[in-house]
């Protein structure tokens, strides 16, 4: 998989991934895949939906010792 961006979010609580994640996404063009790293738990069930909401793609998730890592494909 090509990361063409990646954010690191990890040690920041919710609601800010999400909000990192958005504006990341907006520097990216669409097919693009960012790479977004994150600790807070509760960022696995936000960024899943944002992902539908907003019309991107969540190609895959991993979770490592508590490090969640996304990959999101800009719509």
């Amino acid at each position: 998989m090509n990361i063409d961006k990646s954010l690191d979010a990890k040690g920041i609580a919710c609601p800010m991934p999400v909000v990192k994640t958005k504006k990341a996404i907006e520097e990216i063009e669409s097919g693009q895949i960012l790479e977004v790293v994150a600790t807070d738990a509760g960022s696995k069930s936000d960024l899943t939906a944002w992902c539908k909401s907003s019309g991107h793609e969540l190609v895959d998730m991993n979770e490592d010792d508590g490090v969640f890592t996304f990959y999101i494909k800009k719509g």
